[in-house]
């Protein structure tokens, strides 16, 4: 493994803003893409491969690394980009998102992109994986945890609770789950949709341990992950709330950038901001 952990604050903010900017990139260059919920998740996903998880750039396969599902796989820019920073592959490869060639395609790819954990996109199926390979941990007797980013909108998915029940059947204490409380999914609002409140008692209800954090504060995402690694017995779910398309202010939000790229003039005053 690397030793490459950081735990200074600033410094960490400094990177998810270069994460920011290269979902910016991606996502402009591909002409296409999902920039709102790549981008309120930037600092959670920074947090977890900068921090958090033991990783190591130069043997993405090592056995006994922690493991991360994007189960929101549309949501690729936010993982091609921390990766990228992080050293798994060039920056530059970022602006060859979504291109016929590229292997960065629109939902990240276990087979093709180093440090990719789980090939998804199928909307609900990525905790059933984090929950099968947290049962292969307890039973292969590793140490190593299994994080899963999950949409408040893709937990109307049924699958999602047939996944939580298994975790708390199995006490899975190395699995955390993240739900990214963005309140936004394609259509509108998740009350508009299909309300998923209160996201807390649910998962409770379901046996998980709680944690809620505003998932834009460093120091709290630290904390949680760190709440989460001393919980023992049952698996952990942190609820951040979060803005989607934060840190870009015209996509603050704004439902419409769910799934759409900037134009010229739009892409030029994001990445002003992100500056």
């Amino acid at each position: 493994m690397d030793d490459k952990k950081i735990s200074d604050v600033s410094e960490l903010q400094n990177i998810a803003k270069k994460v920011r900017r290269g979902i910016i990139e991606a996502v402009y260059n591909g002409k296409s893409g999902h920039p709102g919920g790549s981008l309120s998740i930037a600092d959670i996903i920074t947090v977890l491969y900068f921090y958090e998880m033991n990783v190591d750039v130069e043997n993405p396969l090592w056995e006994d690394r922690d493991r991360l599902v994007l189960s929101k796989g549309h949501c690729s820019p936010a993982l091609y980009s921390v990766l990228a920073n992080r050293g798994f592959f060039s920056i530059d490869e970022l602006k060859d998102f979504r291109n016929i060639n590229s292997r960065l395609q629109g939902h990240p790819d276990m087979k093709k992109v180093p440090g990719v954990d789980m090939t998804t996109g199928s909307l609900g199926q990525g905790l059933s994986a984090s929950v099968g390979m947290a049962i292969a941990g307890k039973l292969d007797n590793k140490d190593y945890r299994v994080y899963c980013i999950l949409g408040d909108g893709e937990i109307e998915e049924g699958q999602i609770w047939e996944a939580a029940m298994s975790a708390n059947k199995y006490k899975l204490d190395n699995l955390c789950v993240i739900v990214d409380n963005n309140n936004l999914q394609i259509d509108g609002t998740i009350e508009e949709v299909m309300s998923s409140y209160p996201i807390d008692q649910k998962f409770r209800s379901f046996g998980f341990e709680i944690v809620k954090i505003d998932g834009h504060d460093i120091e709290e995402i630290k904390s949680a992950f760190d709440v989460a690694k001393n919980v023992k017995g049952k698996p952990v779910c942190i609820i951040a709330k979060t803005i989607k398309g934060k840190g870009v202010k015209y996509m603050e939000n704004q439902v419409a950038w769910h799934g759409k790229a900037p134009n010229d003039e739009q892409y030029n005053e994001a990445i002003k901001e992100l500056e």
